[in-house]
């Protein structure tokens, strides 16, 4: 291929690359997915197609001028003197260096995948932006990068706009920004990748020209299936590890046990009379709950009759009749007995279930409504061993580091394996002496118990004891 007439220059344009003079190199643009703009006379691609673009055209030898880069080298990264990552951590750096810098690290909850990309940082020595799902996310990752590499990071959300050539961002504000941030970060880092195959969110990778991609987490798993995006997004998976190979060296050693109990008899028949007005209005309709739009053609249908808002009604009341079953609480009482000794996180599905237990067993309790300053506080006193328990709803999931923990209870769940594995992260943090246990209290014969099923199809799970 001869050299073009002029020089192709490459430009950072809204989130995309704009590429000047493209068309004098034949069957350049279909080699790095560029499509002619007649509007700006260019060929444009997405920004993280700038890696591929000018890895062309050196490989190529055809002459071009760089004007997207606006990222630069990042002076005074060094790991800690006495900084020994453990031979997995070492292993994982290896791995994702091996695929060229890019792809996804997925190691358990626990496991240091935050030292990971600290290395990684090191070895690049490039600009980088972090990625994260929550606000407190946010915090530990700014105080681990100033512990860790003696970096004051920049923030960007919870309404703070500080850029700086490590700076931290939450994945909403990363949506909004990323068109003006795009070429300013060599190294991008998605934490919780999980997160980043929504349609909204996806846009993120694909409008930062960053040749240097991360992603971590400990389950990449979606029920939609975007988990296949990830290796277009960030990359082919570089390196992975189990709870179960961890466990008892990086990780606590543990237990799982499933607790199952019973419906009282007056709590069974109307489980089963809600059931059967529900499933029947269901057959009547030719319903399938299961299918891809089932719930959505489910409540379409119950919105047009009478017959149809009954038919939702008993579908919540068999729903709810097992999540606050008699002998789950008689259950939870006894496991709160039996560890009053021990930190526990309780783990519901809905904030009503979660103000019942903080009201009936008068423990702190943590939703989506808990102001800030108030969950910091709860967090601060149990880590402090002022309060010995916390409950809440969904929002521990994940992102929060409690490394004192080393129970946890659920009483109620999606059938995600991810929320599950998630769960369990949250108790395994290292610790001398510690053993963690997870309790998972299921109603028999209700729809609890395929839930809780479909949710241990993981390998931390195997060969873990149920409790009859």
């Amino acid at each position: 291929m001869g050299a073009p007439s002029s020089q192709i220059t490459i430009s950072f344009d809204l989130g995309t690359i704009l590429i000047e003079g493209l068309d004098q190199a034949p069957g350049a643009a279909e080699a790095v997915n560029a499509v002619y703009d007649p509007r700006v006379g260019a060929f444009r691609a997405d920004a993280a197609n700038y890696r591929a673009v000018v890895e062309y055209l050196i490989d190529k030898n055809i002459p071009h001028r760089d004007e997207a880069r606006a990222y630069e080298k990042l002076p005074g990264v060094e790991l800690p003197g006495d900084f020994k990552p453990y031979p997995h951590q070492a292993s994982a750096l290896a791995a994702w260096r091996k695929e060229g810098c890019r792809g996804l690290v997925v190691l358990p909850t626990g496991s240091g995948k935050t030292f990971v990309a600290h290395m990684a940082v090191a070895s690049c020595r490039r600009s980088a932006l972090v990625v994260v799902p929550t606000l407190d996310l946010v915090a530990q990752w700014v105080n681990s990068v100033r512990d860790t590499l003696g970096i004051q990071a920049g923030i960007v959300g919870g309404g703070e706009h500080e850029v700086k050539p490590y700076t931290v961002i939450t994945y909403d504000s990363a949506a909004r920004h990323m068109e003006h941030l795009g070429n300013r970060f060599g190294f991008i880092i998605f934490d919780e990748c999980h997160h980043l195959p929504g349609p909204v969110y996806s846009l993120i990778a694909r409008m930062t020209i960053a040749p240097f991609r991360m992603g971590l987490t400990a389950t990449p798993e979606r029920l939609d299936g975007g988990e296949a995006l990830l290796e277009q997004l960030v990359g082919p998976t570089a390196y992975s590890s189990r709870v179960s190979t961890l466990a008892g060296d990086v990780l606590s050693p543990y237990r799982a046990v499933k607790i199952l109990v019973d419906l009282t008899h007056e709590e069974e028949a109307r489980y089963q009379e809600a059931r059967k007005q529900y499933l029947g209005f269901c057959r009547e309709r030719r319903l399938r709950l299961g299918s891809p739009s089932g719930w959505q053609n489910f409540l379409s249908e119950t919105c047009r009759s009478k017959a149809g808002q009954a038919a939702f009604e008993a579908y919540l009341t068999q729903k709810n009749i097992p999540l606050n079953s008699t002998n789950k609480f008689n259950a939870l009482s006894d496991i709160l007995g039996e560890h009053r000794q021990d930190r526990l996180i309780i783990f519901t599905h809905v904030n009503e279930l979660a103000y019942r237990i903080s009201r009936q067993h008068l423990i702190p309790v943590i939703t989506h409504q808990t102001p800030p300053r108030e969950r910091a506080e709860i967090l601060a006193r149990f880590g402090e061993g002022v309060y010995p328990a916390v409950v809440t709803s969904k929002v521990l999931n994940e992102g929060v580091d409690v490394p004192e923990a080393n129970v946890g209870v659920i009483l109620s769940g999606s059938s995600s394996v991810r929320e599950h594995v998630q769960r369990l992260g949250r108790i395994l943090r290292k610790r001398a002496g510690k053993e963690a246990v997870l309790y998972e209290v299921i109603t028999r014969a209700t729809h609890e118990e395929s839930m809780s099923t479909r949710r241990r199809k993981h390998e931390a799970y195997r060969g873990r004891r149920a409790k009859k």
